[in-house]
């Protein structure tokens, strides 16, 4: 995961994110927006960056129904990490009681799928339809990730994580102007509605500063 330079400066945008890495010798291949983030563009809950906490948790609840519950704060929220052991994603009260030792860490909400059950939260047939971006945990540990190109409501998106990509825990990241992905391969570069993107999920290749691994 990236969220700032060496200047602690947020990267906003998957160019300057891809001419830090070029400047290490490294090749951006894909990135996506890893969750929320306030106007500063600082993660609103968990971040964890090469097992370094940058961000605490955030077990804030908001009381509401509907609409004027943000969509972090509708429950149950959740975490996505990634261990030595490989991907995984929690609600955030269980990542809390297991505090499993992570490497890299983002949080969001709502949780979209459950141990397989889709969020009862989620209406079927939701006229709040919007671009959405999100992270699930599939069949053998295969860790996918989905941005819709057109609009879609929460319950449609949900189900394509549950019946079709066969995740048994997915967890939205962002929706709206936010939902943004780069891809080397593809040629596409989306650029923020936001002015900016706060944390990012990377995939890159080459050496690792400091480590001396790829």
């Amino acid at each position: 995961m990236a969220w700032q330079d060496r200047e602690g400066h947020s990267f906003k945008s998957f160019a300057r994110l891809r001419d830090d890495l070029a400047s290490r010798g490294q090749q951006l291949i894909f990135a996506l927006n890893a969750g929320m983030y306030d106007d500063s563009y600082t993660p609103v809950g968990l971040y964890v960056e090469k097992g370094k906490l940058l961000q605490p948790l955030n077990t804030r609840r908001i009381e509401g129904s509907g609409g004027a519950v943000p969509n972090f704060y509708k429950q149950p929220n959740g975490v996505f990490y990634l261990s030595s052991g490989g991907g995984g994603i929690l609600p955030t009260d269980q990542f809390a009681a297991q505090k499993p030792d992570v490497l890299f860490a983002t949080q969001s909400g709502p949780m979209l799928v459950t141990k397989g059950a889709v969020n009862p939260l989620f209406i079927p047939g939701s006229s709040d339809r919007r671009r959405r971006s999100r992270v699930g945990i599939c069949e053998h540990g295969k860790i996918s990730f989905l941005v819709s190109d057109d609009a879609v409501n929460f319950f449609d998106f949900a189900t394509v994580f549950r019946d079709t990509l066969r995740c048994d825990n997915a967890l939205f990241l962002d929706g709206g102007r936010g939902a943004g992905v780069f891809d080397l391969h593809a040629g596409r570069e989306d650029i923020s509605g936001h002015g900016g993107y706060g944390p990012m999920i990377v995939y890159r290749e080459g050496i690792d500063e400091g480590s001396g691994k790829r």
